[in-house]
């Protein structure tokens, strides 16, 4: 039987693991930070306006500018954006794959601080380029002495930042941001991608792109807005910018449907994003209830919680599993991630957790063997 490295794939990405999260048929799955929430039915019923009113065109190709989709993403962000400011693909993944085409490459290096998104290197190795991990400070936090320091050492060409971080939580000061920007030459990606469910009045890295054309801020639809099956990513950046970025998309990238299926939903903002509040509630929630369960939990301003002090986080990963609910193992030493659900699906998630405990105590490391870790680990998950 044929396997990948009988075939004559580039020797570069011999031995990689493709991107992969569970995709299980459970009763609750919280592991892949969606929005448990189903897409409003008024707002089903203005996205299917949307998509009718393309469909008949669809022997033309799409707007391949997309320029009705960029202004209402424009306006969806604010800060005096405007739409030749705004980029969008299929995904953040895809935003950040023609990032990577335009100013990576051969030859150039990519730089990101782990544990941080499993997609980040994933992506860097797709262009031909050197990925390279950095190391945050304790507790996965990030300050902009660290950050300085790894870009003075290693000269990346771009520099990735997830901002709260993927898959801890971890949120980052616009300071640390401002710091990378004066002391790199290259391209700097704040990849806001859970940027709505951060505290109200915390501050955007949209507030920095003005004179700093270097500077690129991705979004999705995907999180907040409950729109992960319609696959929007979009960013922000210079007007030249978005411009370099048309070298590399393939042509009419975004589809007719797709873009009227992302318009409806920005017609509707406001109902898009009313489930935001209740998931910070239960993001909370794990944050208040887990450590009294035994587990430290790392700080997070997103719509996830990672928490440790497991002896066997794989074992606890297959109680969990056992009991029909889907959490995320993505390697990071002695811990899970778990997704802020529904208040019903919190509350099952917690009680399995007490019963976990209870049937298996040994999987509670002790006090003094469940401190944190300078992360040094590259894995981590979507």
């Amino acid at each position: 039987m044929t396997v990948i490295d009988d075939l004559p794939i580039r020797d570069d990405l011999r031995g990689r693991t493709a991107y992969g999260a569970p995709q299980e048929p459970v009763r609750v799955s919280i592991n892949v930070n969606e929005n448990p929430y189903d897409v409003p039915a008024e707002v089903v019923e203005r996205v299917l306006d949307r998509v009718r009113a393309a469909l008949p065109g669809l022997n033309r190709y799409p707007d391949r500018e997309f320029v009705e989709l960029r202004k209402k993403l424009a306006e969806y962000l604010g800060h005096g954006l405007s739409a030749d400011q705004i980029w969008a693909a299929n995904g953040s993944n895809e935003v950040l794959q023609h990032l990577l085409q335009t100013f990576a490459g051969p030859g150039r290096s990519v730089m990101g601080f782990a544990p941080t998104y499993s997609m980040y290197p994933l992506l860097t190795a797709g262009v031909g380029s050197e990925w390279i991990a950095a190391e945050r400070d304790a507790d996965y936090e990030l300050s902009a002495a660290t950050a300085v320091a790894a870009i003075e050492t290693h000269r990346p060409d771009v520099v990735i930042f997830c901002a709260p971080n993927n898959p801890t939580g971890t949120p980052v000061d616009l300071e640390i941001i401002k710091a990378a920007y004066e002391q790199t030459h290259g391209i700097v990606i704040v990849d806001e991608a859970y940027a709505e469910f951060q505290p109200d009045g915390t501050p955007s890295a949209l507030e920095l792109l003005p004179g700093r054309e270097r500077l690129v801020v991705s979004r999705t639809m995907s999180k907040a807005f409950a729109y992960a099956g319609a696959r929007l990513g979009y960013l922000a950046a210079d007007p030249a910018l978005c411009d370099a970025l048309r070298l590399v998309r393939l042509p009419y990238h975004l589809s007719a449907i797709t873009q009227a299926a992302a318009i409806g939903a920005l017609d509707c903002t406001d109902i898009m994003l009313g489930q935001v509040d209740a998931i910070r509630v239960q993001r909370d929630r794990l944050l208040t209830e887990i450590p009294k369960l035994g587990f430290p939990v790392y700080r997070s301003s997103a719509n996830f919680v990672t928490f440790h002090g497991i002896t066997d986080p794989q074992a606890m990963f297959e109680e969990f599993y056992r009991r029909s609910i889907l959490i995320r193992n993505n390697g990071l030493p002695g811990s899970l991630r778990v997704t802020a659900g529904t208040e019903a699906e919190t509350t099952q998630f917690l009680d399995a957790l007490a019963e976990i405990v209870r049937e298996h105590p040994e999987l509670r490391a002790g006090t003094e063997t469940a401190s944190t870790e300078t992360a040094s680990s590259e894995t981590a998950g979507a």
